[in-house]
Formats: structure tokens, C-alpha cells, sequence
């Protein structure tokens, strides 16, 4: 491990790159507690007969019988490979879609059948027929990749996840359609599972070279390295949790992920764009193809555009709209969302282009076909963003708080009964608790909230004034008998965070969450219950999920990394100390960037440029870009620092490596159902 890894190493946490190392880790197995319950292979309990009632009257009224989703998604099928596997240059699996083959026939009360419903769609995959000149690969990844026919070669739009992935969606499309070049490139936004595939489409030559258009909306790399360099362990590790990489795919297990089966984890990469597209309206001829762009920044993605294409009567809305409502808070911690402007991109795109629309086909899901439906479609997804805002606001200027918001809030018929806005992804709790956020901020006004205790001392205490573990338990337990889930999770994660050794409480805590999780409509929130169920029982995953970047690092903006190693300052450590340096970076092409760094009041700052002449900075750096990436990667460490000659320091080194000594090294694998 480099003294730089945590702030480098990549996890997918789908829609979204990760600069992190995602393993969890935990020294021994924590002994099994007989609950006197089967449990499958995998350690889960079967759903109680309240849960199946539970889940049969969640979906009642819904019409999950209706066979026009399922058209729409199997329609234009050129190919499919029942036997696909996919993996990578060391031979380990990276994507099959006959891990969810159990769908097709599953009848279980372990999944919420308006999930299942979801999940088999999204299980659809293959080659797919657009239009005349369009085409999909879906379900080889979490999201979709487009290919449009230019007059020269194909025009691939978000090439997937990673490059095996996308490597293998681009050879199904050249055998089945005929081989051809790739001649231009769109990326509708910033999240990597719509980038990071870019190296399985083109070679980095050709990348590098400009003989391929790579189109992006403003500000595209900037969102890709702002939006989850700081917070990326953070982020890593709750991925884990929201997309259940640690879970089984069976039916008490992982069936879907809302928007599509899963992340896939494998080679990452991404590419510079040519070509940023800044200005809605803006039109141009893409190997002979006429694309009118629609710039929709700081809605889904905060770099963001759609398309239209006026010859086909097609238009792409990339993720601002899909077969699910959306997140305007993303579990696995992100910035929320403004549901006023993603509401108002959707209304605007409708506005310019329904008319002269017959196939919507977007980033996640499958097409929406005719020019009404298209139109009916964008309403409704313009409409659940806008109506979740202003009744949260309603409410909460009644004086609600957000849990209050969350329980009263309510969609109405028209809307809760549409399945292309129901909760598989986004909920309609947690984005109301995302509007509050966005507005008010995390104090909901309430005094004893202000100072809380910490949550392992106030679970002590509580468990104390309710006459000890035992008591607490016994409760717990009762809930799980009478079905009360909810209320009994409350229970026994505060007896698990007074008493992490309890396997009592661990077991009664495991249970709840499996309940909860297979009520769950939405994937996240099934996800999060089931992984933090496996966890009580057994403890953190010891599994690697880290994937492989290649050339990501090359593209982050230095003053990224800066910021990175800012956040990782032990700042009482820190305090006492007052430097200065200067990092001079050599460029491949022989430039050089300036930057100077000092350390002050526990705060390190950053700026470009040299450093003053007075006071003499403690030391001068100079090393290459490349060697930086190396130890930003941990592949260079205090050994190579020494000895390099692609590290050169001038000055003090002592001074240098005590600086580097006061950042901390993140936890991958810290714990969360357990203090």
C-alpha cells in the first residue's frame, strides 16, 4: 500500500466513479447464532407469512400483468447470447446475465413482485433495433449502450462500464450488423458507467490521435473528478451496501438494480473530449448524422446533455429520464440533486423535441415507441420531480419534519400507479428527505437533535433505561413476531451498537433487515437491508472489488488530487507544524505545472505557482507526472520516494516525508451496523 492508495484506486459505485479501494475486512468469522430457523446456503431465512401478505398488498391495484412493457423491451431483437460470459485479461468474471436466469420462473415472497416484475425486465438482453440507423446493447452492463450508423463507421453513445464489457457489446453489434469503424464517440454524461467502457470501442491511440469526434457536455472532466474524489471511501464502501456487490444473485439475494442488473466491475478508462457541447440547440453533422443537443447540466449528473436526432425522429435523454423514478439523493452518498432543474431539463427536451419524436431511448431501460407515448412519457417524469418538491415544501412549511414528510408524503393515483415512475431506484421517502436537505439542511428543528449523543453511547443508555439487553431483545423479538420490522431493526441495532458482541442481537438485527429488504420495491433499499443483514451476522465482506483504471488518474486535475490529500490531514497532528513547499510536475511534453503547498493551523492549502523566495520554502519537489500517478496509485512508496530519480527534492526531505507522515490512510472496510 502507497501513501497515496486510498485516494486512487477505483470502485464502480454505478453511475459514478469511485477513487477507493472497496474491500471490507475483518480478522475472524464472528461465531453463527442459532436462531432455530432454516436458513439457504448463503445464511438467509425464508420471508415470513406476513411479509408475503405484506408484499401482496403493496402491489394491489397495480396492473403487473400488462405485457406492453415487455413488447417495448423485446422489440427490434436482432440477437441474443444465452451463454454470455464476459471476463477480463486474468480470466475473472466481469458480467453473465444467466446469474439472474432464476427470475424467468421465481415465485417467492423474498422479492417484492412489483420488483420482480422490474428485475425480468431489466434481465432482457442482447441487440436491439431502435429505428432505422439506431440500435441498443442492453443488459450488458448497468446501462445501454447506443450505436448510431454514420456514413463512415458507428457512432457509439456511452460506452459502458468497463472495456470488456463494452468491447463485447461492440463486437455483438459488428457481427450481427457488419464491421465498422468507430468514428465518433458521445458521452451524455459524467458518471462512469458511461465513460469507462470508452477504451473497448477505440483504441487509446485512436482516442489520443483526434481522429475520433469524443463529444461531452461542459465540464465533463471536471464532474468526473469533482463529484467523488473526496469522499470516495466514504462512497466506495456504501456502494457496497446500495448495489449488494457482496450479495448472492439468488432470491434472497441480489435480483436487480433499478436502472439495470448491476454494475459491472472490471478495466476502467475514459477519454478527452474533443468536442464539449455547452449550449442547448447546439447542432452538428457527426459523420454525416445531424444531432441537435439539449445541455442539461447539474440535473441526474452535473455534467449532463441529451440528443436529438431530426432524420431518425429519435432522441436520446441519457439519464435524465428511465423506467424508474430516480434519486434525487443517492445512497451511497453523493450531493443532492436539484429536482426543480431535472424536472425543467425533462420539460424543456419534451418541449423541443416530442413533436417531432417517435422513439425515446435513453441510458437505463428500453425505448418508449410513438410520438404521444414519448410525450406522455416526459410528462410524467418532468411531473413526479416537480410534485415531490413542492408537497415536501408544503409539508415542511406545515412544520413537518423530513421523517414526518417522508410518512405523509404520497403520489397521486395517476403517478403511483405508473411503473415508470415507481421507486425501483430512487423512493419517494428519501427524495422527499433530499428536498428537505437541499433547502434546510440537516437539522429538522427539533432542540434535542441539535447536540445528539453518539449513537453507540445513546444505544447504551436506551438499552439501560429499558431494563438492560435481555429486555431490549426480548421486544425485539416480539416485533419480529407480530411483523412490526421497522420498529423492531430500531431495537436491535441500538442493542448491537451497546453491545457489538451480543450474537443475540446480531441475529435478531440480521433477521429484521432480511424482512425489510424483501419487502423492498426499490433495488438500493433492498440492497442496503440484505448486505447490512449478511453483515451482522458475519461481519464486514472480505471480498476485493476494486477494479482496474487505465488512464483515469492521467485526466484528474492536479489541484483534485490536492484536495484529496487535504482532507486526509490529521489536523490536531498537524497544528504545530508550519511548511512550504513546491511541487514542480514535468509533463510528458516537457512542460511544467507549478504548484506550492503549506501547512498552517492544522490546514494544508494549495495554489498554482512557485512559492515565495521569503520565507525559503522547507523544500522544493520535483518529479514527473507519471511517477505522481504511480504513487497516487500506491504502486510508488516511501522506497521508490527515496530512490527514484523521477523524485528529486531539494531541500529538507525530513521536513517533506513529515508532511506526507500527518495524512491518515482511510478505512475501505470500516464498519456500519456495528460501531
Amino acid at each position: 500500500m502507497g501513501i497515496f492508495t486510498s485516494t486512487a484506486k477505483l470502485c464502480v459505485g454505478a453511475c459514478a466513479l469511485t477513487l477507493i479501494a472497496c474491500s471490507g475486512d475483518t480478522e475472524d468469522a464472528l461465531a453463527p447464532y442459532d436462531t432455530g430457523v432454516a436458513v439457504d446456503s448463503d445464511g438467509f431465512h425464508a420471508p415470513t407469512e406476513t411479509t408475503a401478505q405484506v408484499n401482496a398488498e403493496a402491489v394491489a391495484g397495480l396492473a403487473l400483468d400488462d405485457a406492453a412493457a415487455f413488447e417495448a423491451a423485446r422489440r427490434g431483437q436482432i440477437a441474443q447470447e444465452a451463454d454470455l460470459e464476459i471476463r477480463d485479461a486474468q480470466g475473472e468474471l466481469v458480467w453473465r446475465p444467466a446469474d439472474y436466469a432464476f427470475l424467468d420462473a421465481l415465485e417467492s415472497a423474498a422479492v417484492n413482485p412489483s420488483l420482480l416484475r422490474q428485475a425480468r425486465l431489466n434481465s432482457i438482453h442482447g441487440l436491439f433495433e431502435v429505428t432505422e440507423g439506431v440500435w441498443q446493447v442492453r443488459g450488458y452492463d448497468l446501462a445501454n449502450m447506443s450505436v448510431i450508423e454514420g456514413d463512415t463507421g458507428w457512432i457509439i453513445v456511452d460506452p459502458l462500464t468497463t472495456v470488456e464489457t463494452a468491447r463485447a457489446a461492440l463486437n455483438l453489434v459488428n457481427r450481427e450488423l457488419g464491421e465498422r469503424p468507430v468514428t465518433a464517440i458521445i458521452h451524455t454524461h459524467s458518471h462512469i458507467d458511461h465513460f469507462g467502457g470508452v477504451e473497448g470501442v477505440a483504441s487509446r491511440e485512436a482516442l489520443t490521435s483526434g481522429q475520433i469526434e469524443i463529444i461531452a457536455p461542459d465540464g465533463f472532466i471536471e464532474a468526473v473528478a469533482d463529484e467523488n474524489v473526496l469522499g470516495g471511501q466514504v462512497m466506495g464502501r456504501r456502494a457496497g451496501y446500495m448495489y449488494g456487490f457482496f450479495l448472492p444473485r439468488t432470491p434472497r439475494g441480489h435480483v436487480d438494480a433499478g436502472l439495470g442488473k448491476s454494475p459491472a466491475i472490471g478495466s476502467y478508462t475514459i477519454a478527452r473530449p474533443t468536442i464539449l457541447i455547452s449550449e442547448t440547440g447546439t447542432r452538428l453533422s457527426v459523420d454525416g448524422v445531424p444531432i441537435v443537443f439539449h445541455y442539461a447540466p447539474d440535473t441526474e449528473a452535473p455534467a449532463t446533455l441529451t440528443f436529438h436526432l431530426p432524420d431518425h425522429r429519435a432522441w436520446n435523454g441519457g439519464d435524465i429520464v428511465a423506467h424508474t423514478m430516480h434519486n434525487l439523493y443517492t445512497l451511497r452518498g453523493a450531493k443532492v440533486r436539484d429536482a426543480i432543474r431535472w424536472s425543467d431539463a425533462i420539460e424543456e427536451a419534451r418541449l423541443l423535441f416530442a413533436e417531432d419524436t417517435d422513439v425515446a431511448f435513453n441510458g437505463h431501460s428500453w425505448p418508449v415507441f410513438g410520438q404521444s407515448e414519448v410525450d406522455a412519457f416526459l410528462r410524467r417524469q418532468s411531473d413526479v420531480y416537480r410534485y415531490i418538491h413542492d408537497q415536501t415544501l408544503r409539508l415542511a412549511n406545515q412544520g413537518l419534519t423530513p421523517d414526518e414528510i417522508a410518512e405523509a408524503i404520497a403520489l397521486p393515483e395517476a403517478l403511483a400507479r405508473d411503473f415508470s415512475v415507481r421507486g425501483y431506484y430512487g423512493t419517494l421517502k428519501h427524495n422527499a428527505r433530499a428536498i428537505y436537505q437541499h433547502y434546510f439542511g440537516w437539522f429538522d428543528g427539533v432542540p434535542a437533535r441539535l447536540d445528539p449523543l453518539p449513537h453507540s453511547e445513546a444505544a447504551t443508555r436506551y438499552v439501560d433505561a429499558m431494563g438492560g439487553l435481555d429486555a431490549v431483545l426480548d421486544r425485539a423479538e416480539q416485533a419480529f413476531e407480530d411483523g412490526e420490522h421497522r420498529w423492531g431493526a430500531e431495537l436491535s441495532q441500538r442493542a448491537v451498537f451497546a453491545e457489538p458482541g451480543s450474537q443475540r442481537a446480531r441475529a435478531i438485527l440480521a433477521r429484521h433487515y432480511e424482512q425489510l429488504g424483501y419487502r423492498a420495491e426499490s433495488t438500493p433499499w433492498r440492497d442496503i437491508y440484505l448486505t447490512g443483514s449478511m453483515e451482522a451476522r458475519d461481519g464486514p465482506a472480505a471480498t476485493d472489488i476494486t477494479g482496474r483504471s487505465t488512464g483515469i488518474l492521467e485526466v484528474i486535475p492536479l489541484e483534485q488530487f490536492f484536495a484529496a490529500m487535504a482532507s486526509r490531514i490529521d489536523g490536531v497532528r498537524a497544528a504545530e507544524t508550519d511548511r512550504t513547499f513546491g511541487f514542480y510536475f514535468r509533463e510528458p511534453d516537457g512542460s511544467v505545472e507549478v504548484w506550492t503547498v503549506s501547512l498552517s493551523n492544522g490546514v494544508m492549502r494549495y495554489s498554482e505557482g512557485p512559492p515565495p523566495l521569503e520565507p525559503e520554502p522547507d523544500a522544493i519537489v520535483t518529479v514527473t507526472r507519471e511517477f505522481w500517478l504511480d504513487m497516487m496509485a500506491g504502486e510508488a512508496g516511501l522506497t521508490e520516494l527515496i530512490t527514484s530519480r523521477e523524485f528529486a527534492v531539494e531541500g529538507s526531505r525530513v521536513a517533506l516525508f513529515g508532511f506526507f507522515a500527518l495524512m491518515e490512510e482511510g478505512d475501505d472496510g470500516f464498519t456500519i451496523v456495528e460501531p
